[in-house]
């Protein structure tokens, strides 16, 4: 194909994203500077930021066969660069003391954030999996950042060997399809479904294979394993990037694959099975948090959890399926942030010390860090899905989107395991407020909130309750997101 200035101008936010990976890693070998390389990265992504102003304008195009852009991958395109600049701004604090290179991690960020947005943009199954290989690949440093704690080198090596078992049964999956369609689309692909009256049975294999991949970096049960260990071993500001923006890409290719080639999901097999896990990750998830005394672990089950009620909206598939997707993945990615960015600011990396995750460190905050303690309760609030957060508006769509669909045993499980989820967020927030026996190792700064991973996390805390008071602004972006 030729390229013209509208393809140009629609790839701005990739290629500003690609670029700025390029200028920082020749800042990093040319000077190491922890002032100057964050700053050098951060202004790039808000380039890109607000390149999407203009591709917006150009409307969807197609970029060869590989690559879509249209409201939706923008969409996800803005969640994305949010989210790894919120990210970005908690790794500043919490690297102030690191006792090794620090530059890198912002390198790490960059690249997996480009990662991403050619996932979130993919409609061809080679586009998915280089999108998903360049969002994957540099979370495996990152999660091994921290490589004196024995932790984090854990935490690295079990995702690294998942993460990669996840791709090989992904890459097969796709084998399969090919050597069935003889196309890679995912238009091709369900074009070959829906002509068929019955799927062949390496059509049937490999998109269980792929979706069994795809699983795995969602970590839904079975495949979720891994999450509470690298959730815990990776610093905080790299959990809070792996519970966020990683996620979310991989569940906004899933979302496109199976809208474009809905045949798939009506196959009763497979909506049955995508059913059964989500009731499965619902149940497992918030079951397994119940007796988690170490908040990032909790946080890592509750996100088995969470992914588990996108899921429900997934096998609904019709009506406001998308949209019900997109309100509660943004909904999600505020609460996480700043459920995470407590964490971090609780927390430094310096002599080797691991992060402040412990429950009992928390215990009496508020007579602390009343603020800090006051921002925390806000974010359980939102996971629990309480009112006026929002996390309800989130919960209260898919529920929606579940009973239009009458997906009754669905139905039921969200609200199980949000009245399970209850009463360990509940838990969380009571020790904080519990009266403090003696002094606690880990404690955050007083000045916190000046700096700007707390200034930040103040604003995060508003917008979940702006979310939750008064939707609609998010609402009526989300209807020119349709696929």
């Amino acid at each position: 194909m030729t390229f013209t200035t509208e393809h140009f101008i629609a790839l701005l936010p990739l290629l500003i994203t690609g670029l700025t990976s390029i200028v920082v890693m020749l800042a990093i070998a040319w000077r190491r500077n922890h002032t100057l390389i964050p700053t050098l990265a951060v202004i790039g992504l808000n380039l890109a930021l607000l390149s999407i102003v203009y591709s917006v304008r150009v409307g969807e195009i197609d970029v060869t066969s590989l690559m879509r852009l249209d409201g939706y991958t923008y969409f996800y395109t803005a969640l994305l660069l949010v989210t790894t600049l919120a990210c970005m701004t908690l790794s500043h604090a919490y690297m102030e003391n690191y006792p090794s290179n620090r530059e890198e991690l912002y390198l790490l960020l960059l690249l997996s954030c480009a990662g991403g947005l050619v996932l979130v943009s993919a409609q061809h199954l080679a586009a998915l999996f280089i999108g998903l290989e360049l969002l994957s690949v540099p979370v495996y440093g990152l999660v091994a950042y921290s490589y004196f704690n024995r932790r984090s080198l854990e935490a690295g090596m079990k995702y690294l060997v998942l993460s990669a078992a996840g791709s090989a049964i992904l890459l097969f999956g796709m084998a399969l399809l090919y050597a069935e369609s003889g196309t890679l689309s995912f238009s091709g692909i369900g074009t070959q479904l829906a002509q068929q009256a019955s799927a062949g049975l390496l059509l049937e294999i490999g998109i269980g294979m792929m979706f069994v991949g795809l699983a795995f970096k969602l970590s839904l049960v079975p495949f979720h394993l891994w999450t509470p260990d690298v959730y815990e071993g990776a610093p905080a500001p790299v959990g809070a990037f792996l519970a966020t923006a990683s996620k979310v890409a991989v569940f906004a290719v899933v979302v496109r694959l199976f809208q474009t080639m809905p045949a798939a999901l009506n196959d009763t097999w497979l909506h049955n099975v995508v059913a059964f896990i989500a009731i499965l990750s619902i149940l497992v998830g918030n079951l397994l948090a119940l007796m988690q005394s170490n908040l990032k672990r909790l946080l890592g089950y509750s996100s088995i959890a969470h992914f588990g009620y996108l899921l429900v909206a997934l096998a609904a598939g019709q009506g406001i399926a998308v949209e019900a997707i997109g309100v509660y993945l943004v909904t999600y990615v505020v609460t996480s942030l700043g459920a995470f960015g407590v964490v971090v600011l609780m927390s430094s990396p310096s002599d080797g010390e691991r992060d402040a995750d412990a429950l009992f460190e928390y215990r009496g905050l508020f007579w602390r860090r009343p603020y800090l303690t006051a921002v925390l309760t806000v974010m359980m609030l939102s996971l629990a899905g309480i009112p006026l957060t929002a996390g309800f508006i989130g919960k209260f769509y898919i529920i929606t989107v579940a009973v239009e669909s009458s997906l009754w045993w669905q139905t039921a499980a969200v609200v199980l395991g949000s009245a399970i989820g209850l009463f360990y967020y509940l838990r969380v927030m009571v020790t904080m407020y519990l009266v403090q026996p003696g002094l606690s190792r880990h404690d955050a700064p007083m000045n916190w909130g000046e700096r700007a991973g707390g200034i930040m996390l103040i604003a995060i805390a508003l917008l979940t309750l702006l979310l939750g008071v008064y939707p609609p602004p998010l609402l009526q972006v989300l209807q020119y997101t349709g696929l």
